[in-house]
């Protein structure tokens, strides 16, 4: 039986300070993997440069020349972390039998990589990498993060609990991404979507080993929220809703104004009035920048631009990919 080609795809964005480290851990991975004949000897550790404004693709490139199990991808701009992990593994598709993302920062367990495998080779095509407990993080970061998952899936969203982008793909499951055409991406939404037999590995997360986070919390926020918004239209409803039950009570607040007219009861009541009016216009601006969301979400996919533009690679004319449109 032929060995499967493994791909490990990895965003890199602004990462000159960590990726010395890591890179070296990566392709020791690969070679053990080799080794116990897991993976063929034509595997390889994909970056994906995603616009950095340091030495990053120097250094790519670098590691590329001294050994051909590194190559490279680098876009013509930064255009975020899931654009750039899709650009990998679209180029990977065309060269690997399964692909491992995972990020450069090395806080993912690498030997969660065999268990991915035996998962695999027994006929699964998604293997998601799970957290499974989040000891690193502060207090303030994992209540906001298992509050996320939580809110992901009472909005119906369909989210593996604390997964992020460190997961296997089958080529048959990339060719299933390869159909869903949004441009507004969130892959841990979208990937289980594509179904297929699918299952989980858990590993504890450690430290990044150099570098800063890229994900501050306004990032991470605004990461959540296009999320929700992408996968989800149950914030509409909610809406709708919200809008039901503040026109009945209006509807009641009229009634019982009218009967006190009639009964010539007055009420001088100017402070109520204006908390009722800041009330309904609060309510009004927050619906309608949920439904602007919404419509911007919509205007985007329907100018249907790239996702991301390859500027150059290590891997030759054959692996350049065009955005799926």
């Amino acid at each position: 039986m032929e060995l499967p080609v493994l791909y490990i795809v990895i965003p890199c964005y602004n990462e000159e300070q960590v990726l010395p480290i890591t890179s070296g851990l990566f392709l020791d991975k690969l070679r053990d993997l080799e080794s116990q004949g897991r993976i063929s000897d034509k595997s390889r550790v994909l970056f994906v440069n995603d616009g950095s404004k340091d030495h990053t693709w120097d250094i790519i490139c670098q590691l590329n020349q001294q050994d051909e199990h590194f190559q490279g991808v680098c876009l013509s701009r930064n255009r975020g972390h899931q654009n750039a992990l899709l650009a990998g593994l679209m180029t990977a598709k065309n060269h690997a039998d399964v692909t491992i993302s995972i990020d450069c920062d090395g806080q993912d367990d690498i030997n969660a990589m065999d268990e991915m495998l035996t998962e695999y080779a027994a006929g699964c095509d998604v293997v998601y990498g799970v957290r499974s407990r989040r000891d690193t993080d502060t207090w303030f970061k994992r209540t906001t993060a298992e509050g996320f998952y939580k809110v992901m899936k009472s909005l119906g969203a369909d989210v593996v609990f604390n997964h992020a982008d460190y997961r296997l793909l089958s080529r048959r499951a990339l060719e299933g991404l390869a159909q869903f055409e949004e441009v507004n991406l969130f892959l841990r939404g979208l990937v289980p979507l594509v179904g297929y037999r699918y299952s989980s590995v858990y590993y504890a997360r450690a430290e990044r080993m150099a570098g800063e986070s890229h994900y501050p919390l306004k990032k991470m926020l605004s990461f959540a929220f296009d999320g929700i918004t992408s996968l989800s239209i149950k914030p509409i409803r909610i809406i709708t809703t919200l809008g039901f039950f503040i026109s009945l009570a209006s509807i009641i607040g009229i009634l019982w104004v009218l009967a006190t007219k009639l009964f010539g009861i007055t009420v001088s009541g100017w402070s109520s009035m204006l908390c009722a009016i800041f009330f309904m216009g609060g309510v009004q601006l927050l619906c309608l920048g949920v439904i602007g969301e919404y419509v911007g979400k919509i205007y985007n996919e329907t100018k249907r631009r790239p996702r991301f533009i390859i500027r150059e690679t290590t891997l030759g004319k054959d692996a350049e990919v065009k955005d799926h449109e």
